[in-house]
């Protein structure tokens, strides 16, 4: 009885000089050891080059200004329900008088954390924002901790920067010499 049709005849022959020897074994390990050395080199030079990361990525945390410098975060808590792993927390305040030019809506985040080592880097938070507040940078790791105290990221960390805006357009693209005709679509 059969049980399936793969089997395989093997046959029991006497190996020659050159098989005991293992000499085409070793000639076609060093074949392909030779046709590598002449292939193009994958690595490129990380401090002067960065790699593109592709427009997918999900990078460093942003909460996001608005046109006039206001936080667009109202502290409505989505981003923290949608956060699989739970490493969003915030603390939300009422605007006070004069303070229109800080906030855009009554309502902000007077504390926001995200701890860092709980994150998985889903862009859930992203997704749930109805305000378009969180981003998860594509062209921005998240720099390597050294202390625990590190980990978690505060409103200091995450506001942007008025100097260092960050928007997604096609411009922003850079390419390097291993990837040459990368593009992406404007999302």
């Amino acid at each position: 009885m059969q049980l399936t049709n793969r089997a395989k005849q093997v046959s029991n022959k006497e190996m020659t000089l050159a098989e005991k020897m293992y000499l085409p074994a070793v000639v076609g390990g060093l074949a392909i050891t030779i046709k590598h050395f002449f292939r193009k080199k994958p690595t490129i030079q990380y401090p002067e080059v960065k790699k593109y990361l592709g427009p997918i990525y999900r990078g460093h945390h942003v909460l996001k200004r608005d046109e006039q410098g206001r936080e667009r975060c109202t502290a409505c808590g989505l981003c923290a329900v949608a956060c699989p792993a739970e490493a969003i927390s915030m603390v939300a305040a009422e605007r006070k008088k004069g303070e229109e030019a800080l906030y855009r809506e009554e309502k902000y985040a007077a504390v926001y954390e995200i701890n860092m080592l709980r994150c998985i880097f889903c862009g859930l938070c992203e997704e749930a924002c109805p305000k378009q507040a969180v981003y998860l940078r594509h062209d921005r790791m998240v720099p390597v901790f050294q202390e625990r105290d590190e980990v978690i990221y505060g409103k200091d960390r995450l506001v942007e920067k008025l100097d260092d805006r960050y928007i997604r357009k096609n411009s922003e693209v850079k390419t390097t010499p291993t990837e040459p005709s990368l593009t992406r679509s404007t999302t």
